[in-house]
């Protein structure tokens, strides 16, 4: 696929900009995060899916593979039944991703998990799960890519909410995760700096279309219009920027 083709990538950004570089995306097999990725290929980035899901993932290399160049020599590479919340699991994935693609220069935490709860109806293992996914998992993937990352001076994008910021009734489990992710963000921003290692959050609103929105809003004749249908765009082009400061 011409990288003239979609999205006026070829107005904004220089082609093959990310050649040679490689990128593990957790969650990647999901609507926004494939998004990210084929951002990413597009520029030349090799690209490692990690997703509990294995047929999810292995559809997602199939598709992520029809958006490379045909003279960039990016591969797509997936790790499907790897749960962020076991340590081991997103280790050895890391391990793997190190091995065949060589390195690890970008690291994108994408891999969530949410629903519509109460409090009253909330049980202490559903506001646990939320928690473990979110936050633990970002806190694993970062600390199993941390020595790649140091060694490519990487970057790192976290993928967060704006829940969090004001107070979203029957979503207190993932706002409390979100929330975290941020702290974390800003703490290791501070702590790697100093290694070369860049750390940033993405946080995007509601996004129609997507598995999230939908299983959250099922009822759509609520809505007065789509919640920002540019906004895939608007991440896509927001993560480019953040790891093409080097």
């Amino acid at each position: 696929m011409n990288i003239t083709s979609e999205d006026n990538y070829a107005t904004i950004w220089q082609e093959n900009l990310f050649k040679g570089k490689v990128c593990l995306i957790t969650g990647g097999s999901g609507d926004i995060c494939k998004e990210q990725a084929k951002a990413l290929i597009r520029l030349g980035c090799s690209i490692s899916i990690v997703g509990r899901n294995a047929k999810k993932v292995k559809s997602a290399v199939q598709e992520l593979g029809k958006y490379k160049e045909v003279d960039n020599k990016a591969n797509v590479i997936g790790f499907g039944n790897c749960d962020v919340r076991n340590f081991e699991k997103i280790r050895s994935a890391v391990r793997d991703t190190s091995e065949r693609l060589g390195k690890i220069d970008f690291l994108v935490c994408g891999a969530a998990g949410n629903f519509m709860a109460d409090f009253n109806h909330l049980s202490v293992n559903a506001f646990k799960a939320v928690i473990d996914i979110d936050l633990i998992g970002t806190f694993n993937t970062v600390k199993a890519c941390f020595e790649d990352l140091k060694s490519t001076k990487g970057s790192i994008i976290f993928i967060s909410a704006t829940l969090h910021y004001y107070g979203v009734p029957f979503q207190s489990h993932v706002s409390a995760a979100k929330s975290g992710i941020d702290a974390l963000a800003r703490s290791l921003a501070v702590e790697f700096g100093p290694l070369g290692i860049r750390v940033n959050c993405i946080a995007p609103g509601p996004i129609g279309g997507t598995e999230g929105f939908n299983r959250i809003v099922q009822d759509k004749t609520i809505l007065k219009e789509d919640p920002d249908p540019a906004c895939r765009e608007k991440i896509r082009y927001c993560q480019c920027y953040h790891i093409s400061l080097q």
